[in-house]
């Protein structure tokens, strides 16, 4: 029993400090943190996968919250809301589609496992075409969409695509946001943590309605309050690197993401 007790320490320690870390990230680069997160646990095998995405949408959710709210309280908010929230609405309606598409996939193979190794390897293939972007955008011409319905529109398909992937946003929005919108790097880290804001807290409600099992509530308290430590840490940090530095990260991010997910599907296929 005592070793029993000494396991589960050591992996709240692991697990919290994997939240503030990620968090810290997200914070900096507008990422949220669900990336790192996800399959960070997914490979330490913290938790099954549904409950795995439920703790990392919760402290996506505390730490956007916070940075989002952060931001407009010190008056250095970049927040445009004829963009921004329509893509915080329609990715907020694609958060709850997205969580149902995820649910269509885990019941349709009916095996926790398998479901976990689809997004997982999905989760590679997305952060492998965000790298490429990343790297050569410099060379690839970008759009300036204006327009509530088509703004609604993108927004959907980020939300549905990072609640699938049980990520809460995450680098698929920066692309997005670079292409869609020629966005700077600072401009869109504030923009994506808005949109994750509002997907991620309509997904964390439909979830909270539909009924979680098996959730340690301490376990869920001290992510929640890791992430908001980490959108701290990554705010002080933001300010003193430039978009070359936040680049730089980002992609060093995407490197190791692409393996961890490598390694999920093994695992999980295993």
């Amino acid at each position: 029993r005592e070793q029993g007790r000494i396991r589960k320490g050591r992996m709240l320690a692991i697990v919290f400090a994997i939240a503030f870390f990620a968090s810290t990230i997200g914070a900096i680069c507008g990422i949220g943190g669900g990336i790192i997160i996800k399959p960070v646990l997914d490979a330490v095998g913290a938790a099954d996968v549904a409950t795995i995405n439920f703790l990392s949408g919760c402290t996506v959710l505390s730490m956007t919250c916070y940075s989002v709210i952060k931001s407009k309280v010190s008056g250095d908010s970049k927040i445009d809301p004829k963009i921004d929230t329509p893509l915080a609405v329609g990715a907020a309606v694609g958060g709850l589609v997205g969580r149902q598409m995820f649910s269509a996939v885990a019941s349709f193979f009916g095996d926790a496992n398998i479901a976990g190794a689809v997004q997982a390897g999905t989760l590679m293939l997305v952060t492998v075409g965000t790298l490429l972007y990343t790297l050569n955008k410099e060379k690839i011409a970008t759009r300036n969409v204006n327009g509530a319905i088509p703004c609604m529109t993108i927004g959907l398909v980020l939300g549905i695509s990072s609640s699938f992937l049980g990520i809460g946003g995450g680098p698929i929005n920066l692309v997005v946001l670079f292409y869609f919108f020629t966005m700077s790097t600072k401009r869109a880290a504030q923009s994506s943590l808005y949109i994750i804001l509002f997907s991620q807290a309509a997904s964390t409600i439909a979830a909270i309605a539909g009924g979680v099992s098996n959730l340690d509530v301490a376990l869920l308290a001290g992510m929640a309050v890791c992430g908001i430590l980490g959108g701290i840490a990554g705010r002080a940090v933001n300010k003193h690197i430039d978009d070359a530095a936040v680049d730089k990260l980002f992609c060093c991010l995407m490197v190791a993401i692409i393996l961890i997910s490598g390694f999920n599907v093994v695992r999980y296929c295993g």
